[in-house]
């Protein structure tokens, strides 16, 4: 491993931002701040830079196995470093599911051998297989995913029955993703019986819509709340939701935590006019009076992460008709500038952004040191140049799907430089594979 040294960055961590140098060692931070004065391998100047922790993205869904086509463990962590992301957590909705203990390891050792950034999975739930995921070891792994609506096969869980089980049983984080698929069902029927097959795109929120998600969310609180159950509600979209969460106590007190995603941040329902099917999404972008709702809910601590639910498609799947093209947005090369262009107009800080993404994640899952810039902690770093200009195209997207909503778009904030668990994996636009990410570790005690 390679002694690096950061000299005269800013560095944002923990509500603040200091000048000085930073030395890794090891694959670990060894000495932060002041002038420090070492022999090393890389000498990197962070003048004007704002040196961060690396941002842990708790959701993204990254295909491998059986999806390669659009997307797979190589690529989007890839991605997800040159766009400041060291570390993330991928959902169980893959081909085939990830329902068993085995099927589960089969996803960590493809990360092993081909993920640049550090990786752990959601152990899937089902209707059936509750003694799998009981068996699942909160050390190693990040939580238990259940699809309480919007899922496809054997991944929806919405038996009463099955989910008091889940609940009452499993004593790790149990992640959900909130929409009542009966809500749904109904006024998808309805807009097939008005529309045939060419149902518009702007239907998507009135067919997704605010009732679903607050039924779902509602229901999973209560269940936790009966049960005292570890609950995280992903990707909250709506101003009616907010109230199911609480901001008068720290996130590391709180039993029922909650995520926002960018895309539901950044756009609203008179998108669907310009990118249609580009971001149709589950659950849906709505309007603007959710939209508007939900960073200040992020402010107040109501909504306790950033992250993205990237979910790639092909551009030919996309390209479909209402009901075939199917959802999801790739985001997460993007999701730092996106929420630097919020910075750059007032609405956050950049100490809050920081917060949001790297150290409220590894709080609320028990991130073994990562998550924060600390002496002894593992070196996942991002030096970004606040000032630099650069324009999303298709050159430089590095998802497999080949595009992103936000082509043609000047973001102002460069990702220069990614430090994963010590070893430099990205330095502008050149990636570095000689080493690869490590597994997450969890600590609950």
């Amino acid at each position: 491993m390679k002694r690096i040294i950061i000299k005269n960055a800013q560095i944002v961590n923990e509500g603040k931002i200091t000048e000085g140098d930073l030395l890794v060692k090891g694959g670990r931070i060894e000495k932060i701040g002041g002038t420090i004065d070492a022999v090393v391998d890389m000498e990197i100047d962070g003048t004007g830079k704002y040196l961060m922790p690396g941002i842990i993205d708790d959701q993204v869904h990254f295909r491998e196995p059986g999806l390669t086509h659009k997307s797979d463990l190589y690529t989007e962590p890839r991605a997800a470093v040159a766009g400041g992301t060291t570390s993330f957590m991928e959902m169980p909705n893959t081909v085939p599911n990830t329902l068993t203990q085995e099927l589960l390891q089969d996803k960590y050792d493809i990360a092993a051998k081909k993920s640049l950034a550090n990786y752990s999975f959601f152990m899937g739930a089902s209707n059936d297989n509750i003694e799998e995921v009981l068996k699942t070891d909160a050390r190693t792994v990040c939580g238990v995913k259940i699809f309480m609506g919007s899922s496809t096969g054997n991944m929806l869980v919405d038996e009463t029955a099955t989910l008091e089980g889940l609940f009452s049983k499993v004593p790790m984080l149990i992640a959900t993703h909130c929409e009542d698929e009966a809500t749904i069902r109904a006024n998808a029927a309805a807009a097939k019986e008005k529309y045939g097959e060419n149902v518009p795109i702007a239907m998507h929120p009135i067919i997704r819509n605010v009732e679903g998600c607050l039924i779902s969310s509602s229901m999973a609180v209560e269940l936790a709340k009966k049960h005292n159950t570890r609950l995280h509600i992903l990707h909250i979209s709506t101003k009616d939701e907010l109230d199911l969460f609480r901001n008068d106590i720290p996130l590391s007190e709180k039993r029922i935590t909650s995520e926002v995603c960018v895309h539901h941040l950044y756009f609203n329902a008179s998108r669907y006019a310009d990118l249609g099917t580009q971001i149709k999404c589950n659950p849906a972008v709505k309007d603007a009076s959710h939209q508007e709702a939900l960073l200040p809910a992020l402010l107040d601590n109501r909504l306790d992460i950033i992250a993205t639910d990237h979910a790639p498609h092909t551009w030919q799947e996309k390209s479909g008709t209402y009901f075939k093209a199917p959802s999801g947005v790739p985001l997460v090369q993007h999701s730092l500038n996106v929420m630097m262009g919020f910075m750059q107009e007032g609405k956050i800080s950049m100490e809050k952004i920081v917060e949001k993404m790297c150290h409220a994640p590894a709080e609320c899952f028990h991130v073994d040191q990562r998550g924060y810039i600390r002496e002894g902690y593992h070196a996942d770093l991002v030096l970004v140049d606040p000032n630099r200009k650069w324009t999303v195209s298709k050159d430089n997207v590095h998802y497999k799907c080949g595009w992103s909503p936000f082509e043609g778009h000047e973001f102002q904030g460069y990702v220069e430089k990614t430090i994963v668990s010590g070893h430099l994996a990205y330095d502008n636009g050149i990636f570095f594979e000689d080493k690869k990410g490590e597994r997450l570790l969890f600590d609950h005690g």
